[in-house]
């Protein structure tokens, strides 16, 4: 593989490229005219352009892509994360054109890709599932007599769904009707698939993913687990790894699970299953994401792997250089997604230039960014501007070290979520692992984030205070008598 093509744009574009450039390969950038002068296009060798800012006029233009490659001789197509990276026609399009899908078969992505198909897998693989019924559900009545059967809260979601899109908690039957219109008007909408199911909704659930790598000679492991619960709209914001509340055994348990899942779909690649965890610290699969995730970088940091190096050795046919016996877990390692999005104002989107941009450094910090000082950030994608990482001996060490990230990260002409992970960082109950999916529910608002915003600048102003007067004291000449001298002249 002498060339490879980034189907994405950002940071994930760039931190592909960084390690095919490292590997020898090179590589060529597509974007849009949004992007023209992005970073990625001009880190990579070539870059193509593939139309306006809208994504479905530029990056989702899967033909379009795929005959840019074929002119500039490409060996394989990397989809990163979003876009067309689990369009399971897009990887098959790739394969017709005898170039080289960097991710799982079409046939794995496409029964993975539906909700009620992996439950189905999965459930032949013994894997455990939360309680409810896995069909596809339009009917009202049918829908009541499941929530009896499972007993509420239920929750309702879209089989094609993701993102949070097409999901509603319903605590009481005599709101099932209108929540379910609503999920699937919305699934409809957002995925062009209105099916949906109904289970029980877990209460104080924890968000736990295991990272799967699976090589085309049949060997799959996986490299420990995730814990994605700070959420806001089922979005992901803070992530570490591994989780504080696994047990060795439990952490086995998971991730034998997860193979059987990756087994279940032939799965070849990388791959994360989605587990949730409820208070008795029982597991139920939840969904497996066919791609490199967002918060891969968690996962190399304890691991000491190259997530993206692995996904370009196996698509070459290569057998993965290790076993599960050889994999241990080094410290701790956490997420943030930084966001252009207002904290203060219901994580809105804040769009602007980037006036000031500076990132921070130091040992044990990563930061896998797509911006630069003097960027627009553009409406027309997710926006995040980077993802700050952090490595640690252990949990408090590199949440400390989180903090000092935080602090040393300058952002100037956009509102981002680093106040948000401050926030989180500091509160009790983060610091004592001891939280669910409801974390921003439960505990965060506003006015709190105002609150320690006002309590920092106090200390900071009573801080600046003191060194003030100390300075002062210090400097202060001594009163003296004029000199004999001096009153001579």
């Amino acid at each position: 593989m002498q060339k490879i093509l980034v189907a994405n744009r950002g940071e994930i574009a760039l931190r592909i490229m960084r390690t095919a450039r490292r590997m020898g390969i090179r590589t060529v950038a597509v974007y849009s005219e949004a992007d023209r002068r992005a970073p990625h296009v001009r880190f990579a060798d070539e870059a193509v352009l593939l139309g306006p800012a809208p994504s479905a006029q530029s990056y989702l233009k899967g033909e379009k892509i795929i005959e840019a490659a074929r002119q500039l001789g490409v060996d394989g197509i990397h989809p990163g994360y979003g876009f067309l990276s689990e369009n399971a026609n897009f990887a098959r399009m790739v394969e017709e054109a005898g170039i080289t899908f960097i991710g799982p078969r079409p046939h794995s992505i496409e029964m993975m890709g539906s909700k009620l198909a992996a439950k189905e897998a999965a459930k032949k693989f013994e894997v455990p599932m939360v309680p409810g019924v896995e069909e596809a559900i339009t009917d009202v009545e049918m829908a009541a007599a499941i929530g009896r059967m499972v007993g509420y809260p239920v929750l309702i979601k879209a089989s094609a769904g993701g993102g949070g899109k097409g999901m509603r908690i319903v605590e009481r039957e005599e709101d099932l009707k209108e929540q379910m219109e609503r999920a699937i008007s919305e699934a409809v909408s957002a995925f062009g698939d209105g099916s949906v199911f109904i289970e029980k909704y877990v209460t104080g659930p924890r968000h736990v993913e295991v990272q799967v790598m699976g090589d085309t000679h049949g060997n799959i492991v996986y490299l420990f687990e995730r814990e994605c619960s700070i959420q806001r709209r089922h979005q992901k914001v803070v992530e570490e790894a591994p989780s504080a509340i696994l047990t060795p055994e439990m952490r086995k348990a998971m991730g034998e699970a997860a193979v059987r899942v990756a087994k279940a779909c032939d799965y070849v690649g990388a791959g994360t299953v989605e587990f949730l965890v409820d208070a008795g610290r029982n597991f139920y699969f939840l969904e497996m994401n066919t791609r490199l995730q967002v918060e891969h970088p968690v996962t190399e940091m304890i691991t000491g792997l190259d997530l993206v190096e692995l996904q370009i050795r196996v698509a070459r046919g290569e057998k993965l250089p290790f076993a599960q016996e050889d994999l241990k877990i080094n410290g701790h390692a956490l997420e943030l997604r930084v966001y252009a999005e207002d904290p203060l104002n219901n994580f809105l989107p804040s769009v602007g230039t980037l006036t000031r941009y500076r990132l921070p450094q130091g040992p044990g910090i990563r930061v896998d960014g797509g911006y630069e000082e003097g960027m627009e950030v553009p409406i027309y994608y997710d926006p995040m501007l980077a993802k700050l990482v952090v490595h640690g001996a252990n949990r408090a060490e590199a949440i400390q070290r989180m903090k000092e990230a935080i602090a040393a990260y300058e952002v100037e002409g956009v509102a981002t979520t680093l106040p948000f992970g401050r926030f989180v960082l500091d509160h009790p109950a983060f610091v004592s692992a001891d939280f669910d999916t409801h974390f921003v529910q439960q505990y965060y608002t506003p006015e709190k984030l105002m609150e320690n915003h006002k309590t920092e600048a106090a200390a900071a102003a009573l801080l600046a205070l003191r060194i003030h007067l100390e300075n002062k004291r210090r400097l202060k000449v001594p009163e003296t008598t004029a000199s004999r001298w001096k009153q001579r002249v």
